[in-house]
């Protein structure tokens, strides 16, 4: 009986993993489809279909954010401090590195505008930095 319990919960939280694998995969494709989509699917002209666009992909976004709760619930106590920690570094180098910034910019400090899809693809690895090096202390 036991042995099920173990395989049963190794599947359910397999199952977590990959309905949060699928619904990263939706919203980022109904990014996408929201960023590229006035250019190459309908035209710029089509301001309708660019907000449904943008409201699927708000909605989509939702079912993201349900889909790593549910998630974060179901893995181990351990996996959830280190992706815990992983999450506090990456929200603190957000808010100080991204205010930095600002005021930066605001004081005419910065040369040049720096793309603002930089700043996902920093915060992104930040977190993958954190996570990698929590699985490292954690051993």
């Amino acid at each position: 009986m036991q042995a099920h319990n173990a395989t049963g919960g190794y599947r359910e939280s397999a199952g977590v993993s990959v309905r949060l694998v699928l619904w990263t995969f939706a919203w980022a494709a109904t990014l996408a489809l929201s960023k590229f989509g006035p250019g190459l699917a309908w035209g710029s002209g089509q301001p309708v279909a660019s907000w449904a666009a943008v409201a699927v992909n708000l909605v989509v976004g939702v079912g993201w954010i349900v889909a790593f709760a549910r998630f974060f619930r179901g893995i181990d106590e351990l996996q959830r401090k280190i992706v815990q920690d992983a999450l506090v570094i990456t929200l603190g180098v957000g808010w100080v590195g991204g205010f930095s910034y600002v005021v930066a910019d605001a004081a005419g400090l910065v040369a040049y505008d720096v793309d603002i899809a930089v700043f996902p693809a920093l915060l992104g690895a930040v977190y993958m930095v954190s996570f990698v090096a929590g699985k490292i202390r954690y051993r």
